[in-house]
C-alpha cells in the first residue's frame, strides 16, 4: 500500500512540473533561490522588465508576459505577497502588483527569472540598475 502511494505522489509530482514546463513558465537556474527578506530593490528599464537586487551583489532580471505599463511611473513602487514559503525560486513565486501615489494598481505576472552574471550586471546602464 506504501509503495503504491508513493508512486502515486511522485506521479502527481512529475505531472505539476510537466504542467509547469508546458505552460511556458520559465524555471530559475538550479541553487539560484533566496528569501523573500533578502529582496532589497528593483528599476524597471521599460515595461516588461525588471531588475533586482538581492542580497548585496546578486542581481537577477524579471520578465513579464505582458506589458506592465505602470513599472514606468515615476511614484509607483512594487507590492510584493509570498504565500506559503518565503523561498524564491522561479517565476510562479512571484505575486507582483505596481501601485503609484494614487493609489492605482496593476497586477503585474513574472514569465522569467533569471539570475545575472557580474558582466550582465555591469552591462546595467547605471539608471536602471537597483
Amino acid at each position: 500500500m506504501q509503495r503504491k502511494l508513493m508512486t502515486a505522489l511522485a506521479l502527481s509530482i512529475f505531472g505539476i512540473g510537466s504542467v509547469l514546463a508546458m505552460s511556458g513558465v520559465a524555471q530559475a537556474a538550479p541553487g539560484k533561490c533566496f528569501f523573500a527578506t533578502q529582496f532589497k530593490s528593483w528599476k524597471a528599464p521599460d515595461d516588461k522588465t525588471v531588475y533586482i537586487r538581492v542580497g548585496v551583489n546578486d542581481y537577477y532580471r524579471l520578465d513579464m508576459s505582458t506589458r506592465c505599463s505602470m513599472l514606468k511611473s515615476i511614484d509607483s513602487h512594487l507590492v510584493t505577497k509570498f504565500q506559503g514559503s518565503e523561498n524564491i525560486c522561479a517565476p510562479i513565486d512571484w505575486d507582483i502588483t505596481v501601485v503609484n501615489s494614487a493609489g492605482m494598481r496593476q497586477g503585474c505576472i513574472v514569465k522569467a527569472m533569471t539570475p545575472l552574471t557580474p558582466d550582465e550586471v555591469a552591462a546595467i546602464p547605471a539608471k536602471f540598475k537597483p
